[in-house]
């Protein structure tokens, strides 16, 4: 897709409200950061999406790539094909990468050194000899391109890649307003059970966050844009808390340092460390996992990635061709016209059996009254299994996790 339709897709996908209102000027701000890479790792739990999805050999699977960590980790699974949209080039361009480097690598000491250290002082050299000649032009010349001080992208992956993106700096800055306070956050990596994390966070961190500086920042909606929260999903989740967005980002910390233990949990080890851990042998996405790598490798040759709509793309497809749709958080950005329009195409391309899954800021599914109910009649939400999902997913930033089924 040409840059400049990229650019008005991506205004699109935001803008929601008059351009010259507060709000409106958020959401174009917004949708300029989100040009350049967001998540260098993604935060939706894929072992929880594949428990939800329960997905077979048979089935072709579509989803929103970010950061690609979702997308090789579906092919654990070994499902006939997946295609992955998204609206970043940046993601795109890695999720690519990640592709590239399955495919080539064929050691999964080279591919852990690239995504799970992150910070060898060879990747970058490994990046331009053996995996730019695989990619295509575009993603590439992203990986090629000069930026900020001069410094080359791929460069990124030699001095930990985590630390990074819009998310990586947002981590990098909250560690170092925590130490303003007094309070170093890698601390929290020495706990040795579940009853000494829950010890910090009530002894240390949430002082810290009922302190002066941290309320005042979470009423600033621009200030979130680092967790990747435009100003629309931004009022969703200090809505489920009657306005209070302090006490929801409370929450969501506590069940993060909280809810399970480091020694399973990658999400809180990025949070606390900005990176997963540096011996190699904690907690990481499925798709690093060295048991796994086998079925990455063979499976990336099945993966398209492109760079364009969700909607878009599925109106180009046959009718029932389809069997799986991950739409991340995407729908708390939308408009109800975009609401329905996807999921005209959802049920239009649904095959027998089809499923969907998506995470919402608030605690509950946000399609009835927004979607018709002529289009909604297909489908059986799992509203007890979506619950219980919820429950087990380790990232602790969404309210809601839910599952739709086509009915028979």
């Amino acid at each position: 897709m040409a840059p400049s339709l990229v650019k008005t897709q991506l205004r699109l996908a935001v803008q929601q409200d008059r351009l010259f209102s507060r709000t409106g000027a958020l959401q174009r701000l917004f949708a300029g950061r989100f040009e350049n890479l967001v998540y260098p790792q993604i935060w939706e739990d894929p072992s929880v999406d594949m428990a939800a999805l329960r997905i077979s050999r048979d089935d072709h699977i579509v989803c929103i790539a970010s950061g690609g960590c979702n997308v090789l980790s579906y092919l654990t699974e070994g499902p006939a094909t997946i295609t992955a949209l998204d609206l970043s080039p940046a993601h795109v361009a890695l999720t690519r990468l990640k592709l590239a480097a399955a495919r080539t690598l064929q050691d999964h000491a080279a591919f852990y050194g690239l995504f799970g250290h992150a910070d060898r002082a060879h990747n970058k050299m490994l990046i331009e000899n053996r995996l730019l000649p695989q990619l295509d032009d575009e993603s590439a010349r992203y990986w090629t391109s000069r930026w900020g001080l001069r410094s080359n992208k791929s460069a990124m992956f030699n001095h930990g890649f985590y630390r990074y993106g819009l998310l990586g700096r947002f981590i990098g800055l909250a560690h170092i307003l925590a130490a303003i306070t007094g309070v170093k956050l890698r601390d929290f990596l020495e706990c040795a059970t579940l009853e000494e994390q829950c010890q910090f966070y009530e002894n240390v961190v949430e002082p810290a966050l009922d302190g002066k500086i941290v309320r005042g920042l979470v009423k600033n909606r621009a200030a979130l844009f680092g967790l990747g929260i435009p100003p629309q999903q931004y009022d969703a989740l200090a809505g489920a808390a009657n306005g209070d967005m302090h006490a929801v980002l409370k929450e969501r910390i506590r069940i993060l340092m909280c809810g399970f233990p480091l020694r399973d949990n990658y999400f809180a080890w990025q949070a606390f460390h900005r990176g997963y851990q540096a011996d190699g042998k904690g907690p990481v996405p499925p798709y690093l996992q060295k048991e796994n790598y086998e079925a990455v490798r063979e499976g990336a040759e099945r993966v398209e990635v492109f760079n364009r709509s969700f909607t878009d793309h599925l109106r180009e497809l046959p009718a029932q061709s389809k069997d799986i749709f991950v739409l991340l958080d995407a729908q708390d950005w939308m408009s109800d016209r975009q609401l329905q329009e996807i999921w005209s195409e959802i049920t239009r391309t649904a095959a027998p059996g089809a499923r969907v899954i998506f995470r919402t800021a608030g605690l509950e599914t946000i399609l009835p009254g927004r979607v018709d109910d002529a289009t909604l009649a297909h489908w059986d939400y799992a509203e007890g299994p979506s619950g219980s999902l919820h429950s087990k997913d380790r990232s602790a930033i969404y309210g809601g996790f839910h599952l739709y089924r086509l009915k028979d």
